[in-house]
């Protein structure tokens, strides 16, 4: 979280609340931190706590958003799952615990921690995972990252994780996104099997809690989601796609009916839903369990429908020009929730503006629950009677698991993502922005430098530098959620812009589609056309335009700096630099998603050849640094070093950081903060201003004074 910068024990107290929010306490540790950068840094500390401000330029600002206080302050929920008598659980990823995944509650008398060391609740199914636990009749069950075994935690009598099913070789076997099958006493999970490098089947299957018995319901597909059983236990519905499909580009919903003869696997199987370029999710039983409801694209806007059993009499719940759902990336997102058979709530993005609202199915009428427009960002929500849990959040203020009453218009906080409480001035407020990009038009999120300590000197015409944010996907969107490493750019003095270029989510499936076969083009020409809007507009310094992003985004950056020469420096955050080599050793999820974004392979390898940016690695002339795991999967760190060797070979400044054991994304604490000030030290050195905080310093390969 931003600490407080005006004075020592006026605008440099930062309060530190305990879990009950009762106590403000004086966080010294924070406070001596900062003296001792001042000291080191040579500032007069003095000055600091009599003045309002300093004059100095963009960029050499001292921040009290240290990469520290980042990491150690704030955690990541998610995943809000509910038991039987309305309990929340959810789940909290700790970058101070090596990444791991906790499942925690609000339930009494069990402790808020439920989940002990070493366990981390994370699946490995497609990679990303997602729907790694559930929680039923006070039983958790959950997957354990380090082996992917299914455990279970009976909270009653202790919270000692048992395994349930087999030890298998290299996490081969693996689990996710549970429903329970009460019925027969077992769990009902998408199941991914691992038969060597490139040989991974996934299936949907019964995992019997009486002998771990496994029993296939349903296979042949490439890909298996939302498995959901029936109130009265006769049905089981889900989705289901084929390659080359993403999960937002064509998927199928399916029912089968329980065998009254086996009572184990499925017969009757067909599809409900599911046509050319439809992408349909997060399929849920009425409480009566009469209808099926989905969330469908059809109408080139993610709306919620609803059929019957036999699929027929299918009925637009509520007919609205923007998204009740998501790209899934990750098992078990929830959008909406049934308060009623009659009633339920939901959570819609428009203009890049999540809302709550609930709806009538049957008027079809849609009120907004106007008490939580306070959060910008709303996800994982769940409902149960009268009240609604999700996870919220907005530009100023963080992530909170939330438990809001819509009768008696209540709100609970059950768990802040920091216990830091900010000064607003020091929160850069962002600006959402529409631009024109060619013929059409794209999004972004502008932040302006903000930190009210600071002033640029007397008579300066100083523009800020700017950083444009690129995000991953690319079938993702950037949010106006509370985001810590946005404001340690923003309160150093740089502006940010948080790009939605064409091919993002949240604007429709046309906006979604447009990327289709121009990848690693009109991303890059978005996010230029977004850096010239603001240059224009003299909200940024157009000699330091720099652009960052991670994954997908690390390759429209990489892509921005060896093919145009618009921008003055980069970060790649585990990008790729080679679509071929991508596109032919990747994980079985994302194997084919090159094919709508670039084109068929190998049929068309000369476009991917073309679109790498190592193919143009000879026209950059312009520095980047690189972060990558040495554990990636996904974008394996050969990518990274193609390109390293590249710039060292044309004597450019450049930078190399290899973390060791982390994957696709950073987890641990240490290597998110080297993330953070290594790309902030890069640029401080590219642009020869002096930084104000001291960081560790990142090894500059061909800079001249280095």
């Amino acid at each position: 979280m931003l600490l407080s910068l005006s004075s020592l024990f006026l605008s440099l107290i930062v309060y530190h609340y305990c879990y009950d929010d009762k106590t403000p306490l004086l966080q010294c540790s924070a406070r001596k931190e900062y003296e001792s950068d001042c000291l080191d840094n040579r500032l007069n500390y003095e000055t600091l706590t009599t003045h309002s401000y300093r004059a100095m330029s963009y960029g050499t600002w001292s921040s009290p958003i240290s990469s520290a206080l980042i990491v150690e302050n704030t955690i990541t929920p998610s995943e809000i799952r509910l038991d039987e008598n309305g309990n929340a659980y959810w789940l909290e990823l700790r970058p101070s615990e090596n990444g791991r995944y906790v499942i925690c509650s609000n339930k009494q008398p069990l402790q808020k921690d439920i989940l002990e060391q070493p366990f981390n609740a994370r699946t490995r199914v497609h990679e990303y995972g997602g729907g790694s636990y559930l929680v039923t009749n006070d039983v958790i069950y959950f997957s354990n990252f380090a082996d992917q075994r299914l455990y279970q935690i009976n909270t009653k009598e202790n919270n000692v994780s048992v395994p349930i099913t087999e030890e298998s070789e290299n996490a081969s076997l693996r689990y996710a996104d549970y429903t329970m099958d009460s019925f027969r006493k077992r769990l009902v999970c998408v199941h991914e099997v691992h038969q060597g490098e490139h040989d991974v089947q996934n299936s949907i299957v019964g995992v019997s809690l009486n002998d771990s018995s496994i029993v296939t319901l349903a296979s042949g597909y490439d890909f298996y989601s939302s498995p959901r059983v029936s109130p009265d236990g006769r049905y089981l519905i889900w989705i289901c796609w084929n390659h080359p499909n993403m999960p937002w580009d064509q998927t199928e919903l399916w029912i089968g009916e329980f065998s009254n003869e086996d009572n184990s696997s499925l017969i009757n199987k067909k599809k409900l839903f599911g046509q050319t370029d439809e992408s349909i999710l997060q399929p849920e039983w009425s409480p009566d369990g009469k209808f099926i409801y989905f969330v469908s694209d059809k109408n080139n806007w993610w709306n919620i429908y609803r059929t019957s059993v036999d699929g027929q009499n299918v009925e637009h719940v509520y007919d609205d020009q923007a998204e009740f759902g998501g790209p899934s990336w990750l098992f078990a997102g929830t959008y909406y929730g049934f308060d009623s058979n009659s009633n339920l709530v939901s959570v819609y993005w428009k203009n890049g503006i999540a809302k709550l609202c609930r709806i009538d199915v049957q008027t079809k009428k849609s009120t907004p629950l106007t008490a939580t427009e306070e959060y910008t960002d709303i996800r994982s929500v769940r409902v149960n009677k009268q009240t609604v849990y999700f996870v919220g959040s907005s530009a100023v203020k963080p992530a909170e698991v939330v438990e809001y009453n819509f009768e008696t218009n209540t709100k609970n906080v059950l768990f802040r993502s920091t216990n830091i409480t900010i000064d607003p001035r020091y929160l850069s407020v962002p600006e959402m922005i529409t631009f024109k990009t060619g013929n059409d038009i794209a999004y972004g999120i502008y932040y302006p430098p903000k930190n009210d300590d600071y002033s640029l000197p007397s008579g300066s015409t100083e523009l800020p530098p700017l950083l444009v944010r690129t995000h991953g996907g690319p079938t993702a969107a950037t949010t106006s959620a509370f985001n810590l490493r946005i404001q340690y750019w923003t309160s150093r003095g740089f502006a940010l812009l948080d790009v939605n270029y064409r091919g993002s989510t949240g604007y429709g499936r046309k906006f979604r589609d447009s990327l289709k076969d121009h990848w690693g083009i009109y991303d890059v020409q978005d996010a230029i056309a977004g850096a010239e809007y603001l240059v224009q507009q003299n909200k940024a310094d157009r000699n330091r335009l720099t652009i960052d992003g991670g994954s997908a985004g690390g390759y429209t950056t990489l892509c921005a700096l060896t093919m145009y020469d618009f921008f003055s420096a980069g970060a790649s955050h585990y990008g790729v630099s080679d679509l071929e080599l991508l596109a032919k050793d990747t994980h079985k999820f994302e194997s084919r998603y090159l094919d709508r974004l670039v084109g068929d392979y190998p049929a068309q390898r000369d476009i991917y050849i073309e679109r790498s940016p190592m193919t143009h690695v000879k026209k950059v002339s312009k520095p980047i640094i690189f972060f990558q795991g040495s554990e990636d999967k996904i974008v394996l760190p050969s990518q990274a070093e193609i390109m390293v060797n590249a710039l060292r070979e044309k004597h450019l400044p450049v930078a190399y950081v290899l973390f060791d054991g982390e994957q696709h994304g950073f987890r641990k604490a240490e290597n998110i903060r080297r993330s953070l000030d290594g790309q902030f030290y890069f640029f401080s050195r590219i642009f020869h201003f002096q930084m104000a905080d001291r960081v560790e310093p990142i090894k500059i390969e061909n800079l001249s004074d280095d």
